[in-house]
């Protein structure tokens, strides 16, 4: 369905608001070197670090599932929308709170406290996330969306390496817990000011689909896996390839364990990751009109394995630096990809639910952290290591069945 220009235009511009700021509030929050740095100093082992990544990055997809039914019976979702950041908003400002009242404090409390902020920080991503996706399918024209995210990923790539050199100077400026308790509340405001695009948005599109219940969906999800093969190869592709983005804090821990790393290599690691970013997005921008998605798929499967092998020949802490602008390339390669495929495996009527069949799909990155930290425990970090480059290298059967055209 094609959008009035009118309304279009509108919602671009709250979409750029809130990507803006978001983009600013991004490295005081990052979930691949801020917070598992944070977790490490505040005395955490590679267990710790596994649940945080299992929370953040696999759990709050999976959590998808139990809203998808709720958000989809909604005919408009800028409320939950709001709802989801405004959670995301309150988790961080309390976490900067908890920070300055930890004092160098090092118990198992605080360590409880911190995990149940992070786990409503995730718990508030994921109740937005369907709603977003649902929002911005009805806003972007087909022809246009693969341009708007990368546009986007530029916006964001622009915004985040500068908020990347005050976020490096914060942490390295300060000693640890106020660092990190300034970083929070930077990000808490930051995103609270974000929110402010959403509160502009007209939905124009809404959807007449009604769910009764968690076994309903599932019933309507076993019929769209029938009858879209997609979806089938799409939630394989998730389930491989998804957890390369929870890979990043497990580097930072190597780095910590192996080498020493302090605040200031945390700095370095997050604008280093931010680099990559923004070089991705530029090269994306520049050729979205050629670059067909199942290429961008492919080259973050080669990536990821580089990444991961590089990490264990490698055995020097500055050039361990330097892999996080491949690890930033490979976030913002399956964040473009990502959306653009869910986009392109559903339609207007079903966006919001096919996020949550995503969800409810993502189960291997929801638990693979935590096998990862177990696995670091027992066996090591090269056992690790070589588990994830054979999952991440099972990813391309999919992307090859999955056939993207666009």
């Amino acid at each position: 369905m094609q959008i009035p220009v009118k309304v279009s235009t509108h919602n671009f511009r709250a979409f750029i608001w809130h990507a803006a700021f978001l983009a600013l509030a991004q490295s005081f929050m990052d979930v691949d070197t801020v917070i598992p740095a944070m977790l490490v100093e505040a005395g955490g082992n590679a267990f710790h670090i596994g649940l945080m990544t299992a929370i953040l990055m696999g759990g709050s997809s999976l959590t998808q599932l139990f809203f998808a039914p709720f958000i989809s019976n909604r005919p408009f979702k800028k409320s939950i929308l709001l709802t989801g950041i405004n959670l995301r908003v309150l988790a961080l400002i309390s976490l900067g709170m908890l920070l300055f009242y930890m004092s160098g404090k090092h118990s198992d409390m605080i360590l409880y406290l911190i995990f149940a902020l992070i786990s409503l920080f995730a718990l508030g991503g994921a109740f937005a996330n369907i709603a977003y996706m649902d929002i911005i399918g009805k806003s972007i024209n087909p022809e246009k969306r693969k341009k708007f995210f990368s546009i986007r990923q530029i916006i964001i790539g622009v915004a985040v390496l500068i908020s990347a050199f005050t976020a490096k100077q914060i942490i390295t400026a300060k000693a640890f817990p106020v660092n990190y308790a300034y970083t929070f509340l930077i990000g808490g405001l930051l995103l609270l000011t974000a929110s402010g695009g959403f509160w502009r948005i007209r939905e124009h599109v809404s959807s007449h689909m009604r769910i009764s219940s968690i076994t309903d969906f599932f019933r309507i999800m076993k019929t769209e896996i029938r009858e879209n093969e997609k979806l089938v190869w799409f939630l394989g592709f998730i389930n491989t390839q998804g957890i390369a983005i929870s890979f990043l804090p497990f580097v930072v821990l190597y780095a910590k364990t192996m080498f020493n790393a302090g605040s200031t290599d945390t700095g370095v690691f997050l604008l280093n990751k931010i680099i990559g970013v923004v070089l991705v997005s530029v090269f994306v921008l520049l050729f979205s009109g050629k670059v067909k998605y199942r290429y961008m798929l492919m080259t973050n499967v080669f990536l990821s394995v580089l990444l991961a092998s590089s990490v264990l020949i490698i055995n020097d802490l500055i050039a361990i630096r330097y892999l996080f602008i491949i690890g930033g390339i490979i976030f913002s390669l399956y964040n473009i990809s990502m959306n653009g495929v869910l986009l392109e495996v559903s339609g207007n009527e079903n966006r919001a639910l096919y996020a949550g069949f995503a969800g409810a799909g993502n189960i291997l990155p929801a638990i693979f952290p935590l096998l990862g930290g177990w696995l670091i425990q027992k066996a090591g970090f090269a056992t690790f290591f070589g588990l994830f480059i054979i999952i991440v290298l099972s990813a391309l059967y999919f992307i090859r069945k999955m056939n993207c055209q666009k």
